[in-house]
């Protein structure tokens, strides 16, 4: 008996807690629904379980090494560029490396942190909703901007409100320090995170590429360094 709740606890993925609200909104909507019109009851039910599907937060193993960037979303590659980091990232106006990480709305939107460090600083930018995957999104739509330092390096990451996202939630503050794959915050129905290093690191994905928030390294820092281990959590 053990070992079938031992599998069922492994099957069930956890729901992050900023989902309940949504999901109890869902269950009751469902029900009064459901009692006006039938059909509609099994039209609620699939949106319900669609809510507890995008607020599903897995748990994830971590590769653990100087130098690695992990990406801080699930979703697709759909831009590696270089480009100058946002005015509000405080980063030195030069060229940078940018990956940006799509995720639509069957992604977890739960955000992992992509490097160990403190964060120096959080800075949010009200703006439009425009498609995420453009990239004028980058410059115009609402967004949530961290600088993690290092000790080596300064990494920026932006979470970038989308097409049908409303709502960017923060887990952390200034100051707070972050190991890689800690999660920092996630963003509301469809959005992209962008992730700004350093021209010389060594990028690891390509455009297309299915990433996973915490697991999939998308750049070294330092590409002559050691051996990769993991860290489950």
């Amino acid at each position: 008996m053990s070992d079938i709740l031992d599998s069922i606890r492994k099957t069930v993925v956890p729901i992050h807690k900023e989902g309940y609200v949504f999901i109890v909104i869902a269950l009751v909507a469902t029900i009064l629904l459901g009692s006006l019109w039938s059909p509609l009851f099994w039209i609620g039910g699939i949106l319900t379980v669609w809510v507890c599907y995008f607020f599903r937060d897995p748990p994830r193993v971590t590769p653990v090494r100087d130098g690695l960037v992990v990406s801080p979303a699930d979703g697709r590659v759909s831009l590696i560029t270089t480009a100058i980091p946002p005015v509000e990232l405080d980063l030195p106006p030069e060229p940078m490396t940018r990956i940006s990480v799509f995720m639509n709305v069957f992604d977890c939107h739960v955000n992992r942190s992509p490097v160990a460090g403190r964060i120096t600083q959080i800075l949010y930018t009200p703006g439009l909703f425009l498609n995420a995957e453009l990239d004028k999104a980058s410059d115009d739509n609402e967004r949530n901007a961290l600088v993690i330092d290092t000790g080596r390096v300064k990494i920026g990451v932006v979470q970038i409100a989308g097409l049908v996202a409303r709502r960017i939630v923060s887990f952390v503050k200034t100051g707070d320090a972050l190991t890689t794959g800690e999660r920092f915050g996630l963003i509301r129905f469809g959005s992209r995170l962008d992730i700004y290093v350093p021209l010389s690191t060594q990028v690891l994905v390509g455009l297309g590429q299915t990433a996973i928030a915490g697991e999939t390294v998308l750049a070294d820092l330092d590409a002559k360094a050691p051996g990769r281990q993991f860290r489950a959590g």
